[in-house]
């Protein structure tokens, strides 16, 4: 980790605690991005839940990145917002969030929107909420590629989530989706999420164990009539090893943008940078080796255990009360920092701690400069 890229010359200016985003840290991971692909940015589907960010989503697109995979619909329509033309909502849709989709769909005609399934009830209802809003195909002249919506099967391939495991059943179920009004049979999305040992060589194993049978049923489809467009595959952990099959997968890297310290101490084979800092100041000193930050649940993701942040300052930190509002350290570096010090941290998860921010502070050439909403952290926008 280079020492010093994290100082921000204006510190004074920026109340803590505070997420920092680097900007030009940012675009050499999306260089990375495209480099693992070789070049091929169309095999490229960032998933845009870590940051939320349009600034960031422009970022991209201004590297030639068009397509993008979200959670949720407010993510989705934040996209659709700043001209993404292909928007993956990667969450199948349920109860009101369908008809959201539809009203996306109808809001933003230059965006081509799609979503994922996996079972024939929630199958129905999204052809039944894309007829009954008269958007099924053939609608009118020339409208099929505009009003049929893509949909994925979504597919089990061992994380036990979500999906449906490769078989006759998911046979069925893509030809049910082939058959449907007002949808269009797009292909397989396959998250292997549950994938993530430390070792390159067992984690390459493991990926293409789960990732086989998926392959196999592509096959089947096929033999069966039923075209498979794309698949879309994996999260940043397997990214690499997805990025060397063919053309037809596409990549879904999204903590490799920011990156974060959980990744960057498990996964030492990925090279991308730290884009993401948390700044937090010494707001008490309750022992002579005692420092209490003001980074407390609310500022940094607490649902892993300690380390949840790396402290730059403090490595060898060790952590002992973490509550709302604050973050006791125990130290034999206490005595350098005064009451109102900044510290800089790299959180241990960075997708749910951004999500705990309203804004980001973009910091260029060493300077906090500009503040950026993070938009999509709302579950709701205008739809």
């Amino acid at each position: 980790m280079q020492r010093g890229w994290h100082l921000v010359e204006n510190v004074d200016e920026v109340s803590s605690p505070a997420l920092l985003i680097y900007p030009e840290r940012v675009r050499e991971n999306v260089r990375r991005m495209i480099s693992t692909v070789k070049g091929d940015v169309a095999r490229l589907r960032p998933h845009i839940k870590t940051h939320k960010l349009p600034e960031l989503i422009a970022l991209q697109m201004e590297q030639g990145i068009t397509r993008f995979k979200c959670a949720t619909i407010a993510e989705a329509e934040m996209l659709a917002g700043v001209g993404a033309p292909d928007v993956l909502l990667g969450y199948q849709p349920v109860g009101p969030n369908v008809g959201r989709l539809v009203e996306l769909i109808r809001k933003f005609p230059k965006t081509s929107f799609s979503t994922v399934a996996d079972n024939a009830q929630s199958i129905c209802e999204i052809s039944a909420a894309m007829k009954s809003a008269g958007l099924e195909a053939g609608a009118g002249p020339g409208d099929r590629a505009r009003s049929v919506l893509d949909l994925f099967l979504d597919i089990d391939c061992g994380m036990r989530r979500t999906g449906v495991a490769p078989g006759p059943q998911a046979v069925e179920l893509y030809r049910r989706i082939a058959n449907s009004i007002g949808i269009k049979a797009a292909g397989l999305h396959a998250y292997d999420g549950h994938i993530h040992e430390r070792d390159p060589a067992e984690r390459v194993s493991k990926c293409e164990a789960a990732f086989g049978p998926v392959l196999e049923l592509r096959v089947e489809l096929e033999r069966q009539g039923l075209a498979v467009p794309r698949i879309v595959a994996g999260g940043t952990p397997t990214f690499p090893f997805h990025a060397a099959r063919g053309r037809d997968i596409d990549c879904s890297p999204g903590t490799c943008v920011l990156w974060d310290f959980g990744y960057s101490s498990q996964f030492a084979d990925l090279d991308f940078l730290h884009a993401a800092v948390l700044l937090t100041r010494v707001v008490s000193k309750p022992a002579a080796n005692r420092l209490c930050l003001d980074l407390g649940h609310k500022a940094v993701a607490s649902e892993n255990p300690h380390p949840r942040v790396h402290l730059l300052e403090i490595p060898n930190a060790k952590f002992v009360m973490h509550s709302e509002e604050h973050l006791v350290i125990e130290t034999d570096q206490a005595e350098r920092f005064q009451i109102g010090a900044p510290i800089y941290g790299v959180p241990w998860h960075i997708c749910p701690t951004v999500a705990l921010h309203s804004e980001a502070v973009a910091v260029m050439d060493g300077k906090a400069k500009e503040r950026w909403s993070i938009a999509a952290r709302a579950r709701r926008l205008t739809i």
